[in-house]
């Protein structure tokens, strides 16, 4: 192996110390095909490389759309990259609580829904985003195809 792939392997690793979540690596909660276009991205890549929960937030607040992959060779959008560097980072249960506490962000509070949805007790998942319902503002998503 050259030193590019194992500093690629080593920076695509789950935070040490992490717990697991739902009894496996947090990481794992993401199929291993859609983590692989993640990890080719150039969002991830060039955007995503050294974040850390603070400066996560600060990506969080320039999302404009949600979304899986797309395109005809898959590739990931920002709002998938910052979840799976979420999963990576192995936040707290409060990090997402205040993501989705963010009124003026919308795409911010659905990052942390997306997240909490992931890696929450079903108790946590009812008590935080029951109030989402009140929220009535439009998501623009990102198909498959590539629309919005």
């Amino acid at each position: 192996k050259n030193c590019a792939s194992e500093c690629s392997v080593m920076a695509n690793r789950t935070q040490p110390g992490a717990l697991s979540v739902h009894g496996t690596d947090p990481q794992n909660l993401i199929e291993k095909i859609v983590r692989t276009r993640i990890h080719a991205a150039k969002y991830w890549n060039e955007e995503c490389f050294g974040l850390d929960a603070a400066t996560l937030t600060d990506k969080a607040m320039v999302l404009r759309e949600v979304g899986g992959t797309y395109g005809g060779n898959y590739k990931a959008t920002p709002f998938l990259c910052l979840v799976l560097k979420m999963l990576q980072l192995a936040l707290p249960k409060e990090i997402a609580v205040e993501l989705i506490n963010a009124e003026d962000h919308k795409y911010m509070r659905c990052l942390g829904a997306f997240y909490l949805r992931l890696t929450g007790k079903p108790v946590d998942v009812y008590v935080y985003l029951e109030t989402l319902y009140n929220d009535y503002r439009k998501i623009r998503w990102r198909t498959a195809a590539g629309s919005m």
